[in-house]
């Protein structure tokens, strides 16, 4: 078991990035990022339904009328799979450019709703007490997704819809463990 563990863990450690180079906009320049995560693609699931109803309407003019040929046909297919397409970007930007990053001062939520709004929560490590997860339900199990919840001194950050929330968790763990403010007592000040 030890083995294992020991194994799991360097490669972990072999695949963190070994560049200083700004990987995202507000990096520090004396700052390293450990660790990079996204949503699972479940998210994009209501703007993939309604994209694939783009291609349909546009082949509905030519199936009530046959009579009106190939070119109608083809023409309405490529037409509904550009709105298809246009749909399905409107979920696809905000789960490509929604990351979470774990650099070796902070925890970095970067969440993006729509193509204007974008919200940041910045967390310094030191804040983190606790990284738990849930995979509740059938759905979850099956596609491999759960819900980590990252316990801080000022709050608890929720995130739901994690792929492999098991594994993020334990990388999370590892990242803490590391810098040594996971398993370590907090500290407090006596007031003398």
């Amino acid at each position: 078991m030890a083995k294992a563990q020991a194994e799991t863990d360097q490669e972990f450690e072999d695949s963190l990035p070994t560049t200083t180079k700004k990987l995202f906009e507000d990096q520090y320049d004396d700052e390293t990022v450990l660790y990079f995560f996204r949503l699972h693609p479940i998210v994009m699931r209501k703007g993939l339904v309604f994209g694939m109803l783009g291609p349909l309407l546009g082949v509905i003019p030519a199936a009530i009328n046959p009579n009106l040929g190939f070119g109608i046909f083809f023409g309405g297919l490529a037409a509904g799979i550009i709105l298809g397409g246009i749909v399905f970007g409107f979920s696809w930007v905000p789960w490509y450019f929604s990351v979470f990053i774990v650099t070796d001062q902070r925890f970095i939520q970067i969440s993006q709703k729509g193509f204007f709004h974008k919200a940041v929560t910045d967390i310094t490590l030191a804040q983190i007490q606790l990284i738990n997860y849930e995979v509740a339900g059938v759905e979850q199990t099956l596609l491999g997704y759960g819900t980590i919840v990252v316990q801080t001194y000022v709050g608890d950050l929720t995130i739901h819809h994690v792929h492999h929330p098991a594994k993020t968790a334990k990388r999370l763990q590892i990242i803490l463990r590391d810098k040594g403010i996971l398993g370590a007592p907090p500290a407090f000040n006596s007031g003398q």
